[in-house]
């Protein structure tokens, strides 16, 4: 079992590498000195770390879900994008424009360098935010309370699979900004699964039920795992766009299918 319980000290660091990797969060100094920039046994974090993000944006979305549940919605996630600095959108909107763009594997991945955003990226963005707010409108009607659980372990479980998919393919850049992280370690994969899981099951259970719950997280499942596939078939291996872009499609999964069976 060793490397699948870390102590506490080493939990945290890697938790506040994780924020400072995934989020515009201030993170304190001391948890960089010294420390070589690699992130694959910090990934193992990447669930709680989705936590601390989506924690304000969560309390917003129950806060001001009593009114427009839809501009509640919009609100929470403009706050999450903002604290993120639309890292997994633009990682999006990118791995659009590439695979809808591209003829082959080269051009792909030359699309997707490309800083300019093209028809592909504005519409998988629209259909991201509108998707989601949609979503978590449509929860916050029923409940109020299950809408801001369901965002918390929506940003959880989206980060594991992030990391099932970075661990899942090799770079398709040798250069590329997550071949420089590194490839995450397979127990940091696993223990980032199991706590992605744990926080999905301890959050939605009480408020939705487990059938709905294990539902949802079959759903954001599979949709990561197709995602993977699609992209080995095409590129060959992942991006940081495609990391950012598996975070995206299970967060929709997961929140669409917990508004459409309340």
């Amino acid at each position: 079992m060793e490397g699948q319980l870390p102590n506490a000290s080493e939990f945290v660091a890697d938790l506040a590498r994780s924020v400072g990797f995934l989020s515009r969060l201030p993170v304190p100094d001391r948890f960089f000195r010294g420390h070589d920039g690699s992130i694959s046994r910090a990934v193992r974090a990447f669930p709680v770390a989705g936590l601390v993000i989506a924690a304000l944006p969560a309390f917003i979305l129950l806060f001001l879900a009593s009114g427009d549940a839809l501009l509640a919605a919009l609100i929470a996630l403009a706050l999450m994008s903002l604290m993120t600095g639309a890292l997994h959108e633009d990682g999006l909107a990118d791995t659009a424009d590439g695979l809808g763009g591209g003829r082959d594997r080269d051009q792909a991945l030359a699309i997707m360098k490309d800083s300019r955003t093209g028809a592909y990226g504005v519409v998988a963005l629209i259909l991201s935010f509108g998707l989601r707010a949609a979503a978590l409108a449509a929860l916050a009607r029923h409940a109020p309370p299950a809408a801001a659980l369901a965002l918390l372990a929506a940003a959880a479980v989206s980060r594991a699979v992030m990391v099932a998919h970075w661990q899942a393919l090799p770079p398709a850049r040798e250069n590329g900004v997550a071949a420089g992280a590194g490839l995450p370690e397979e127990s940091a994969r696993n223990l980032a699964l199991l706590i992605g899981g744990v926080v999905a099951l301890l959050l939605l259970v009480p408020a939705l039920g487990l059938p709905k719950t294990l539902l949802a997280l079959i759903v954001a499942a599979l949709a990561a795992f197709g995602f993977t596939r699609l992209v080995r078939r095409k590129l060959g291996g992942h991006t940081g766009d495609t990391i950012g872009a598996t975070q995206q499609f299970s967060e929709i999964a997961m929140l669409a299918t917990l508004a459409l069976v309340i």
